[in-house]
This record gives structure tokens, sequence and C-alpha cells, in this order.
């Protein structure tokens, strides 16, 4: 049993800011670095202490240099940085064979009121949908799992996404630590959150073959920009159009094609 975990932080335990996210305020910065990287351990340890043999920890946001690796347990390795591929927050769920995919401080989507941070992997756009469903990166890095056939068993972060999670894949673990309202957060207590977090990994790990994604047969993108100049430019990638000048449109059977228009698209 090897387990692929990818870090994301506005579902962090607490975390309501903006500034509380980013290296260049380092002031309200530091706290939420510090309980981003003790809720990836406690992944880590309940996971390795259920059986798995070893976890792959993907540091997936902003620069990607957030977790400290030195609160990581031994058998957990962890990919820093980005690779530039079209895995994005996956990075490395290609290169090897895992039997199951973690999310931890994930966070709702792009116009969701679940989280004053909702986004979907930037602020250049009001919102995605995805078969006309609004798509967080949650939705996008779960097809990417089910695509290389790896169930997702595990995700910790608002309780919007959260309950969203369990209408796609029934048998998933939750650990909601937030859940927003305007913005505000209310949210449990920090040590809680690793202590919830750590047993929910244990249970993950003895569930992950009932949590199968279930992947679609045709995938419809849009990316609805908030200017209209940026969609005009993004609606160039080949086989994309633009609709009522500010959507940007693409269709696909194949979930790679879709992260390939994503990483030209979508991303940064």
């Amino acid at each position: 049993m090897k387990v692929f975990l990818s870090a994301d932080m506005e579902g962090t335990c607490g975390i309501v800011a903006w500034p509380e996210t980013e290296r260049s305020t380092p002031m309200d910065y530091a706290p939420y670095q510090k309980q981003m990287s003790r809720e990836v351990a406690a992944a880590c340890r309940g996971a390795l202490s259920a059986g798995a043999e070893g976890v792959l920890v993907k540091d997936a946001h902003d620069s990607a240099r957030n977790i400290d690796p030195t609160v990581l347990p031994r058998g957990a390795r962890i990919h820093r940085a980005w690779s530039g591929d079209p895995l994005s927050m996956m990075t490395g769920l290609d290169q090897e064979h895992f039997d199951a995919v973690f999310f931890t401080g994930y966070h709702a989507w792009a116009g969701c009121p679940g989280n004053p941070l909702s986004h979907t992997m930037n602020l250049k756009n009001d919102h995605v949908t995805l078969n006309g469903t609004m798509c967080s990166e949650f939705l996008l890095n779960a097809y990417t799992a089910g695509y290389y056939g790896v169930p997702v068993a595990l995700i910790t972060g608002d309780k919007a996404l959260c309950d969203f999670a369990r209408g796609l894949i029934p048998a998933i673990t939750t650990v909601p630590v937030n859940e927003g309202r305007g913005n505000g957060v209310t949210s449990i207590h920090p040590d809680e959150a690793v202590e919830r977090i750590e047993a929910a990994a244990a249970k993950a790990v003895q569930n992950a073959a009932q949590c199968k994604v279930p992947m679609p047969e045709h995938f419809h993108i849009e990316v609805d920009f908030i200017k209209h100049h940026v969609a005009y430019s993004r609606s160039f990638y080949p086989g994309a159009s633009l609709k009522d000048g500010k959507f940007v449109c693409f269709d696909s059977d194949d979930w790679y094609e879709v992260l390939r228009f994503c990483h030209f698209v979508l991303s940064d």
C-alpha cells in the first residue's frame, strides 16, 4: 500500500485571510505554515500506522515550498516546488504505483461561500464548470487520480468541500476543520484537527478500495474569466472556443487533454 498525498493550504485549520497563506507576509504566514505541516504529518503518520509502506507528499500550494520536511515521519517523501508538467498539484502520481490518494488542506471552488478564500487554480476567474458542475481543485485532481486508477480515500479542509466530496465518492473519509460564513471562518482547535486527521488517515487506508472515482465518458470545461481580454488570449489554445466574450470552453473524451488545457489556460 502506497499513498500519494496532495497538500494545499487554504483549507488548513483556522485560515481565514490571504496573508496567512503567503510567504511574503511571514508574521501571518508562519503559524499556518506550521499548522499545514502538522496536518500533513498527521495524515502521513495515520497512513503508515495503518500499514502503508510509504507516502509521497506533493506540496501543492503557491510556491510549493510550504511544508517543513523535518516534521514528516520516516516513510514519507516530499516533492517540493513545481516540475511544470500538466499534473500540477498531482505531480508524481504517474511515476509509480499508488493505492490511495489523500488531499489535505483543500478548499472550496471559486464562487462558493463555504470559504472566504474559495477559488479554482487562480484568482483570474469567477468560476470554472466541469460538465455543468462548479469545479474545484479537488474535482480536477480527483479526476486525475481516477484517470490513473487510484482511489481517493481522504480529504481534509472546509466543510463545503468535504460535503461535495462525499457526494462524488460516498465512501471517502472526510475531516472538515473549517466552516466559512461570509468573510469569516469557524474552525475546530488546531490540535484536534491534527488528531482527527491522523485517525482519519488510518481509516482511509483500510477503506481505500471502496473509494474509486467515477469517471465521466466526456468532459466539457468552461472557464469564466474576470477580464475579457484574458479570456480572449487564452481562447487560442488548440481546440478551445470563446463564448460570450469571457468563457473559454474545451471538450475532450480524454482527461489528460483536459489537464493539458488547464495547464496552458487555467494556470497562472
